[in-house]
């Protein structure tokens, strides 16, 4: 049975949910969404798996999970980050924020979500069970993609997306 650890809005852990029950009572989680750029500035992108529990076939950043009990968030990054897309890099964590999203099929992520952005020029090796698809894009292709095709992007994608570039993050990582 896979937990998530429950966290208050401080981050402060107050327990451990079944993670399913957690996404069906809209639970605040602690989890983590990863960035990569290349050596281009393209941002690494992969498709999840279309049978994922939710969100399958839909297009988000490299990486996203939950740490699991008693695992740093950085453990847990590089752990899913070679679990899902069998690459190995160096990431930091930039910022952390709170969100609440409907992912269909009565499923919510309500999350304390931690960000974290590396540097990835190489071929991944996606886990066919966690990802269909990925490519790199350029920022205009992918803001020109999302303005056509907004519903084909993850919920949680689309928030960290519109702060990264309110808050000029992707200049200021890729220098």
């Amino acid at each position: 049975m896979e937990e998530v650890i429950l966290v208050d809005t401080e981050d402060n852990e107050i327990g451990l949910m079944e993670k399913m029950q957690a996404h069906r009572t809209a639970q605040l989680h602690r989890a983590f969404s990863v960035f990569l750029l290349n050596d281009k500035g393209e941002m690494l992108m992969q498709q999840r798996a279309l049978d994922k529990y939710h969100c399958g076939g839909m297009w988000t950043n490299a990486c996203c999970s939950h740490p699991r009990a008693g695992e740093t968030l950085k453990a847990a990054v590089d752990r899913r980050l070679q679990e899902e897309m069998g690459i190995v890099c160096d990431t930091n964590w930039i910022y952390s924020f709170i969100y609440k999203a409907d992912v269909g099929q009565g499923l919510f992520e309500h999350e304390l979500d931690h960000v974290f952005f590396g540097r990835f020029s190489d071929e991944p090796k996606p886990n066919k069970n966690e990802v269909s698809d990925w490519k790199y894009l350029t920022l205009e292709a992918l803001k020109a993609d999302m303005k056509v095709n907004a519903t084909k992007y993850t919920p949680w994608f689309k928030i960290i997306l519109a702060e990264v570039l309110d808050k000029n993050i992707l200049a200021k990582v890729a220098q």
